[in-house]
């Protein structure tokens, strides 16, 4: 880890912070939502999906700028500072309408900076090292996230699990938040600018094209796969205790923890396209074991699920970094696909999950997952090199 560049380092501590705050509050939100508010599944399905589409068309337009204009770190300072001042709001909300508008704040926040750091993140990499690089950041944003849940399922150990103390944690998320944001404001260079004539016109290269192409079954894949709020209030039917269901997201995050940096050696020597293959795998058993509805399979699965979100991540990021021309722009569009395809996919299994059982959605995401991964297989869009 000695080459990893200090910028690199640095973004990776601002990760690092701003996924504890995120990780005090992503555990618990969904039963704030449903249990503590009264509000349906399909209340919580309209608030993921909400907070996930609105950050659609900015994460196209924050990577257009990028490389259109040059403009990256201030995207990335502004979109840390929305993330970090909205989360802690959500603990003054008292029904699904205005926690829905604080997340699609915070998501805001998230596609304004995340096409423009991956692009630094890109540029600070050396050569034939971008899966090793994405993995050291990926490593230090899933270790803050660990802490983040450590220190939640602490306090909901030592103070209850009450309105009150929940409401709290939403307020001291704030506290990390702004850490990050000071890590990014004063100790991350930004990259040069790029000397573009504004008069010529930009366009997607055919390397971009074909990135952006090979990136469409990973979206559909996203559009099956159920979100973290849904394997929370799976554990939740299933009968583990609140304070326990931190320790789950522990599980997933210190599986990601251990394994990040692992996957993008892998990514280097043997292509993306085996690392995604793997990752698909995790997927679908991490959904089978929450269909056996078991407490024991529950954290299995949430072990299962980490895998299949660092490799998948890791996997996407560095193929982009390797293959693409306009990065900045590509990373939009991947960005942009995963927001649209997890909104669209989060609203119809809250649908069915609200009418149907959560033993209907587990069927829609298992199958979907399921087939989809026989697809792949069969057809391995990002080659074997």
């Amino acid at each position: 880890m000695r080459t990893i560049d200090r910028n690199v380092v640095m973004l990776g501590w601002v990760s690092f912070f701003t996924d504890m705050a995120s990780a005090m509050i992503s555990p618990i939100l969904p039963i704030f939502v449903v249990v503590i508010l009264h509000e349906g599944m399909d209340k919580l399905g309209i608030i993921v999906a909400v907070a996930t589409f609105v950050s659609y068309a900015l994460r196209l337009v924050s990577g257009y700028i990028s490389d259109r204009y040059g403009i990256v770190k201030p995207l990335v300072v502004g979109g840390y500072a929305l993330s970090a001042l909205s989360k802690p709001l959500i603990g003054t909300c008292h029904g699904y309408q205005s926690i829905a508008g604080l997340k699609a704040l915070e998501r805001l926040g998230k596609g304004l900076r995340s096409a423009p750091k991956d692009l630094m993140i890109s540029e600070y990499s050396h050569a034939n090292a971008s899966g090793k690089t994405f993995g050291f950041h990926k490593t230090m944003d899933i270790a803050g996230e660990l802490s983040g849940i450590l220190l939640l399922f602490g306090l909901l150990w030592y103070f209850g699990q009450s309105e009150a103390v929940i409401r709290n944690i939403f307020y001291v998320s704030l506290l990390p938040g702004l850490v990050g944001l000071f890590i990014v404001a004063f100790f991350v260079k930004d990259i040069p600018s790029p000397k573009m004539s504004l008069s010529h016109a930009f366009i997607l290269t055919e390397r971009d094209k074909k990135s952006i192409t090979s990136l469409f079954f990973y979206f559909l894949f996203l559009f099956f796969m159920f979100s973290d709020a849904f394997f929370t209030m799976q554990a939740k039917t299933v009968g583990i205790d609140t304070a326990f269901i931190p320790l789950l997201f522990a599980v997933s995050a210190g599986v990601q923890t251990l394994s990040s940096y692992g996957f993008g050696i892998f990514i280097d020597r043997y292509g993306a396209g085996r690392v995604l293959a793997f990752a698909y795998a995790c997927g679908v058993a991490a959904q089978g074991l929450l269909w056996l509805a078991s407490p024991l399979f529950t954290w299995i699965a949430y072990g299962f699920l980490g895998i299949f979100t660092v490799a998948s991540l890791n996997a996407n990021r560095a193929f982009i970094s390797q293959n693409a021309d306009n990065r900045g722009s590509v990373y939009g569009v991947f960005y942009a696909g995963v927001a649209l395809c997890g909104a669209l996919g989060a609203y119809v299994s809250g649908m069915i999950w609200e009418h149907f059982g959560m033993q209907s959605a587990l069927l829609f995401a298992l199958g979907g997952t399921f087939l989809l991964s026989l697809v792949f297989y069969g057809k391995d869009r990002y080659g074997r090199s």
